[in-house]
């Protein structure tokens, strides 16, 4: 049967399993129970309007009976005031659950990554670390607090060292995006994130390799592929003079490695370096001259089919016997595709002696060709895998002397 007594250090230091529990003499409702395992815990029991509650005061240990005994009072008086003070407490542990959710980082990393999962697995991670890399002091931040005067700030200080305009607008875009989910989940009321409008951004920068460049770009490939098919030579000819093992010999190799058969079909098909590095053998068809960039891979989230030139189909057959026929074309280590050509590339680009020129310019070279070649706007853009003509129009302001030959026929 339990006990009635008031509850103090010394009634609950006598408290005892068989005794179940002790109920306070003074404050109505207000108890201690024991476990079989010897656990006392503190409540307090009140009715509210026909409703039975037993209110979870805390554990014995992390508060003393004093303290319980305190706070046994404050509760008691506030349901004698009407206020349901489990339903406020549940109240105030969902909010407290809602604003751990709604900090940004949290938000990125429980609701907005798996929704952006959804829509395109491919590119859902490098949302969220774009975010993240580019507002780091904001990820402990609540949602409702992120202001666009902070952005602005953001903005201006970018600015000032120099960033371009299209970065900047690469950082904000996505944040403005998971800031707009926020809103319509009912995360938060709103944001003003939306008077941050993106900067202009000047695409009329087409840079692409005049005649003499592409020579050059093709000659320092030649060479390129040559020194590490002699440095391979000479390092087994000192190997096999030690007794060392032998390293795999690239002399009869068609390329020595993947840089020059990466250029050579980005000349020639317009493939952006993501959709290469991430292209599959499967996604060849040597057959029909075909390459297609599955929806996965392609930035506009649609698959769409490049017909292969003579090169190009020679490139990949010639890579494809010096390789494998499965897996990734461009394989780094472990079965996952090469993720850096950075370092070749500028060295390639040194020893051409080509400045001011992009790995993906050489799309733009792809691109300008072809307008230079007279094909038009819609079949270009077809190849590009633009969604519209608005950036493949871009183009049509290529090339002075081909405009001027051009006027010329009616001249």
């Amino acid at each position: 049967m339990a006990k009635r007594e008031k509850i103090t250090n010394s009634s609950i230091k006598a408290l005892v399993v068989e005794d179940k529990r002790v109920n306070d003499t003074e404050i109505a409702g207000f108890h201690a129970l024991i476990s079989p395992k010897g656990k006392i815990t503190y409540y307090l029991y009140y009715r509210l309007d026909g409703k039975q509650v037993n209110y979870k005061l805390g554990i014995h240990g992390h508060i003393t009976p004093t303290q319980a005994r305190d706070l046994a009072k404050a509760k008691a008086g506030e349901v004698a005031n009407g206020v349901d003070v489990q339903e406020s407490k549940k109240l105030a542990k969902r909010e407290t659950l809602k604003a751990k959710h709604t900090k940004l980082d949290a938000f990125l990393d429980i609701s907005y990554k798996d929704w952006l999962e959804t829509r395109n697995a491919k590119t859902a991670s490098k949302t969220i670390k774009i975010i993240k890399t580019a507002f780091p002091e904001l990820m402990d931040r609540q949602l409702s607090s992120i202001t666009a005067w902070e952005i602005e700030k953001w903005r201006a200080e970018k600015k000032k060292t120099g960033m371009k305009p299209a970065t900047i607008n690469s950082y904000v875009n996505p944040l403005k995006g998971a800031m707009s989910r926020a809103v319509e989940w009912g995360l938060i009321e709103s944001h003003d994130l939306y008077k941050v409008k993106a900067l202009k951004v000047d695409n009329s920068r087409i840079r692409f390799l005049d005649k003499n460049e592409e020579a050059r770009l093709r000659k320092a490939l030649q060479v390129r592929d040559k020194r590490i098919k002699d440095e391979r030579e000479n390092g087994n000819k000192f190997r096999q003079q030690r007794n060392y093992p032998l390293l795999e010999e690239l002399r009869d190799r068609h390329f020595a490695d993947h840089i020059q058969p990466l250029v050579l079909l980005a000349i020639n098909t317009g493939m952006r370096k993501g959709e290469m590095l991430n292209l599959r053998w499967e996604s060849v068809d040597l057959t029909n001259k075909v390459v297609t960039v599955i929806a996965e891979n392609a930035k506009s989230g649609k698959s769409r089919h490049i017909p292969l030139n003579n090169e190009a189909f020679l490139t990949l057959r010639g890579w494809l016997d010096d390789t494998k026929d499965h897996g990734f074309v461009f394989e780094g280590q472990k079965g996952k595709p090469i993720t850096d050509i950075k370092k070749a590339w500028n060295n390639l680009l040194a020893e051409a002696n080509i400045n001011g020129f992009n790995f993906h310019d050489l799309r733009h070279h792809f691109a300008s060709r072809l307008v230079m070649a007279s094909v038009d706007l819609n079949t270009v853009r077809e190849l590009l895998g633009h969604s519209d003509l608005t950036m493949t129009l871009r183009y049509a302001h290529l090339a002075p002397e081909h405009k001027a030959s051009a006027v010329n026929l009616i001249g």
